[in-house]
């Protein structure tokens, strides 16, 4: 097996796109440049039988994900809020910020609705990607990158 070195941005994004624990590094590179011989968790993402190869065309612009301010959401992934003792949740669906069937084009536009006030919606929003566990705020992410 060959090493390749990616720097941490590289890195964050492949994370990102591991819809779980099955779901190898070499997995996610061969679905983004389209050359799929399935493993395990291909296999059974794709729901395809063992050993049979699969050629998908890597994702265009044209994809669910929500780009916003140069960091990829992927789609599924989740929010949440806490405010005034309830806890509010959002999802990235459909290219876009989803909360309660509402479409909004900023996490403060979200947050606004959420609260009725303007309010920083990269403090107030936490996010989930898919296929992780833990929790973090927005502001975290531009931290990061």
């Amino acid at each position: 097996m060959m090493t390749i070195e990616v720097d941490f941005d590289v890195y964050k994004a492949l994370t990102a796109r591991r819809t779980d624990e099955t779901v190898t590094y070499n997995d996610v590179l061969r679905t983004l440049l389209g050359v799929v011989q399935p493993a395990s968790g291909l296999r059974r993402l794709f729901g395809l039988a063992a050993g049979k190869a699969v050629v998908q065309k890597p994702r265009s612009n044209e994809t669910n994900d929500w780009i916003y301010k140069g960091i990829r959401f992927p789609a599924g992934t989740e929010l949440r809020a806490k405010y005034k003792g309830q806890l509010h949740r959002a999802r990235i669906e459909r290219g876009g910020l989803m909360v309660n069937g509402r479409r909004f084009a900023t996490p403060s536009d979200a947050a606004r609705m959420v609260t009725g006030n303007n309010v920083n919606g990269w403090r107030f929003w936490q996010c989930r990607f898919p296929g992780e566990t833990g929790w973090r705020r927005l502001d975290s992410l531009r931290q990061d990158s």
